[in-house]
C-alpha cells in the first residue's frame, strides 16, 4: 500500500518508487480481502487474473467489507465487459490495462486518491459511452450479479463443486443457482445455459 495505504496484491510493479506507503501485498484475491479488512488502506490494487476468487469477486467483496479502501483493477483485458463489471458491478473506482501499466500507473493511484475515477486512455473512449448506460442495462437484467458469476463459471465448464470453491458458498448453494438459472431462463440442460451466456456475451469466445 502506499502514502496513508496502499495495497499491492498484483506484484511488485515498482510502486515502491512512488509517494505512497506500500502497507501490505497479496497472493490471491482472498488474502488481498483479509488483508485490505485488517489494515484498511486507502487504494487496493486487484489484477483480474490473481490467483484464488480472482481480482472482480475480490473487488466485490471489498466493496461490503472494506468499502472505505478505493479499489484499481489491473488487468490485460481492453473489452467494454470487463469494465463495466468493474466499474459498475464491483465498484471499482480504476481500471488500469496491463499495457499501461508502466507509464499511467502512478496518474491512476493518484486520481483515484483524490477522489476521481480512472479509465487506461486506451479504451476511456470507448467505455466512457458505455458507463452511462450500463447502470440502467444492468437493473433490466433478468439475472443477477451471483447469478451472472455462476453462468460464466458453468459456460467455462466449472462442476458445482469448483464453482462453490471458485464463490466461496457451499456446493449446496451452487447448485441450487444453477437449478434456478434453468428456470429464469427456461433451459432444460447445461448447454443451452451455455449457449445463453455466450449469445449474451457474458463469456469471452477466443
Amino acid at each position: 500500500m502506499f502514502g496513508d495505504g496502499l495495497l499491492d496484491a498484483f506484484g511488485d510493479q515498482g510502486l515502491h518508487d512512488f509517494a505512497f506507503d506500500v502497507v501490505g501485498e497479496a497472493a490471491s484475491g482472498e488474502e488481498a480481502v483479509a488483508l485490505a479488512v485488517r489494515t484498511r488502506p486507502n487504494i487496493v490494487l486487484l489484477d483480474v487474473g490473481m490467483p484464488g476468487v480472482g481480482g472482480l469477486n475480490a473487488a466485490h467483496r471489498l466493496a461490503k467489507e472494506a468499502p472505505a479502501s478505493k479499489v484499481v483493477i489491473l488487468s490485460q483485458h481492453e473489452d467494454e465487459e470487463y469494465v463495466i463489471e468493474a466499474m459498475v458491478e464491483a465498484g471499482a473506482a480504476g481500471y488500469l490495462v496491463k499495457t499501461d501499466a508502466a507509464s499511467e500507473l502512478l496518474s491512476a493511484v493518484r486520481a483515484v486518491h483524490r477522489g476521481q475515477r480512472y479509465l487506461s486512455p486506451s479504451i476511456a473512449p470507448i467505455v466512457l459511452a458505455r458507463l452511462g448506460r450500463a447502470d440502467r442495462d444492468r437493473a433490466g437484467s433478468p439475472l443477477t450479479r451471483r447469478e451472472r458469476e455462476v453462468i460464466k463459471l458453468v459456460a467455462e465448464g466449472a462442476t458445482t463443486k469448483e464453482i462453490a470453491a471458485r464463490l466461496a458458498i457451499s456446493p449446496k448453494t451452487a447448485q441450487t443457482h444453477r437449478e434456478n438459472l434453468k428456470v429464469k431462463l427456461n433451459v432444460r440442460s447445461t448447454a443451452e445455459i451455455v449457449r445463453y451466456a455466450i449469445r449474451h456475451k457474458l463469456v469471452r469466445i477466443d
